[in-house]
């Protein structure tokens, strides 16, 4: 957890991402990236010098396949030894999806409904910053499939303003390749949720990944050297607030 503790607070400083006397919401689907991403930034509101506060939200997709939902009763457990507050949002979303809409292509969809439940307990509860799981391989991919699919340069940002809600969105993760982040998951014994959702590892992405890991074996470092291109280019506001080299993942840490 040390190594995932130094990327987050150098991804933070770098971009900027927490202000004095924030609350940061933490939406915790279950699964290792979003669990370690708690985690760590339990941790470092311990010692960082800016002062903020860590708030936890699950969004409970409903029922699956007329079955049990979801058990997050480990990560109510652990969210209560880091002592941070955690509340489950009840939904409906996968019988919408999938039982109602039967849509063909859910993620996009199913990614709206979620943002938008978040986002409207956010606001409920006056919280203006959410902190994402996105991680380093997650934004190669997203380079990709823009790139792929849609003939533009183009990722999610690391520090996203919703001038609709007022919310803004932080990515802190980006600097931790998946490998680093699965390792550490399994090490902290962290409660990870299995994912029920029908179109898990069936999507454009989960193309993408398997391609890009190919290519990565023939062409070392290529995730390493799109990731720097992003900042230098840069995307539109990956140009790091501090102007200074910055040192991208170890060689191979998003590495399965």
């Amino acid at each position: 957890m040390n190594k995932i503790l130094s990327y987050v607070r150098r991804c933070v400083e770098d971009y900027d991402m927490i202000s004095p006397g924030d609350t940061v919401a933490v939406g915790v689907s279950g699964g290792k990236d979003s669990l370690v991403l708690l985690t760590a930034l339990a941790r470092l509101r311990e010692f960082y010098p800016v002062p903020f506060t860590v708030e936890a939200f699950t969004l409970d997709m409903g029922r699956v396949d007329g079955g049990e939902g979801m058990d997050f009763s480990g990560v109510a457990e652990h969210c209560r030894r880091l002592g941070v507050s955690y509340t489950l949002l009840p939904s409906e979303i996968h019988h919408i999806i999938f039982d109602l809409r039967r849509e063909k292509n859910p993620c996009s969809m199913c990614a709206k409904m979620r943002r938008g439940a978040l986002h409207n307990a956010l606001a409920e509860r006056g919280i203006k910053k959410i902190a994402l799981g996105h991680h380093f391989d997650d934004a190669v991919e997203t380079f990709f499939l823009s790139l792929f699919y849609e003939g533009r340069l183009s990722c999610f940002q690391p520090v996203t303003y919703l001038d609709r809600t007022g919310i803004t969105q932080i990515r802190p993760l980006l600097y931790c390749g998946e490998g680093l982040i699965r390792n550490t998951a399994q090490r902290e014994g962290l409660p990870v949720v299995h994912n029920p959702c029908p179109a898990d590892g069936y999507t454009k992405r989960q193309e993408v990944k398997e391609l890009i890991r190919t290519l990565d074996k023939r062409y070392p470092g290529l995730k390493s050297r799109v990731f720097g291109a992003m900042q230098h280019l840069p995307l539109p506001e990956w140009g790091p607030v501090r102007h200074r080299r910055l040192p991208l993942p170890e060689e191979g840490a998003g590495a399965p």
